[in-house]
């Protein structure tokens, strides 16, 4: 009795206060969670690539040496360089007032910044069309000026820059917030100017929530379908990016073509991710024990 009472005492100190709940119930819950992504996630993912080498190796790299496909990849990276950058921009510049500064309409600026977390895709490429189309707003002055933004690079550059443009704001506010003012008011009572505080006291601060912020854009920039998919107008080899090239491929039957081109996507996708994660690990590293 005595060693049993023992034993569970020994149990209970060597339990970390934080868990209360029995080893079973761990368990038992870590299974169903693993039980749950190896169905939702690595499941589907090991059914593309099966089904992109289901036919061999050279009906897989055939579909990716495609023109076609070769075009759409490089539109995608294209947009991705344009509009991830635009994006950085903003969001640092974003972070930075809403954090460190107080002003009117503060509540307004997050608002919009949210937005299109609230909007459909789909919505925003309307929009655009709204504005930049033929019969848009703008369209009878572009038209005049020899200017194309919809079905063309510049729409959907601006249709992925709206979609984006949170990612790198979101990341950053919450981190700026909590590093509170102190270090940049430490720094102004020296005598350091705005862009000498920026550089030297806030930017090394936020570097990692910065790429963090930026793998995150990146990742959403590539994969990103609906707004695309309304101002791209579908022009093969020319204003498909490779999420509409696979739906392409999809709906003619080219199946094997179709799950080539979107291992691809998923390939690049994981290489955000092995890099998300290793930032995640530096910034782990760096914060006090």
């Amino acid at each position: 009795m005595a060693g049993a009472v023992t034993v569970h005492l020994a149990e209970k100190t060597a339990r970390p206060k934080h868990i209360t709940e029995s080893l079973v119930v761990r368990i038992v819950l870590t299974a169903i969670a693993l039980l749950f992504l190896g169905l939702v996630v690595v499941l589907p993912l090991l059914s593309v690539f099966i089904e992109a080498f289901k036919k061999g190796t050279d009906v897989y790299f055939a579909a990716l040496r495609d023109p076609d496909a070769l075009s759409a990849l490089k539109l995608t990276l294209l947009t991705a360089v344009i509009a991830v950058p635009l994006n950085t921009v903003f969001g640092v510049a974003a972070a930075w007032a809403i954090s460190k500064f107080r002003f009117r309409g503060k509540n307004v600026l997050i608002t919009l910044i949210d937005l299109p977390f609230a909007v459909s895709p789909v919505i925003a490429g309307l929009v655009f069309i709204l504005l930049f189309g033929a019969q848009g707003f703008l369209g009878p002055w572009l038209d005049n000026h020899n200017i194309q933004i919809v079905f063309a690079l510049p729409g959907i550059v601006l249709a992925t820059t709206f979609v984006t443009f949170p990612f790198v704001a979101r990341e950053l506010i919450p981190l700026m917030q909590a590093q509170g003012v102190q270090e940049e008011e430490a720094a102004a009572s020296l005598g350091a100017k705005g862009w000498q505080i920026f550089w030297r006291v806030t930017l090394p601060n936020i570097k990692w929530g910065l790429l963090y912020g930026v793998i995150l854009c990146n990742a959403r920039a590539m994969g990103e379908f609906g707004a695309v998919s309304v101002v791209s107008g579908h022009i093969r080899g020319e204003t498909n990016t490779l999420p509409l090239h696979i739906e392409i491929l999809y709906n003619e039957y080219q199946f094997s073509a179709s799950f080539a081109v979107a291992s691809l996507l998923v390939m690049l996708a994981v290489l955000t991710l092995i890099v998300k994660s290793f930032i995640e690990w530096r910034t782990a590293k760096q914060l006090p024990k």
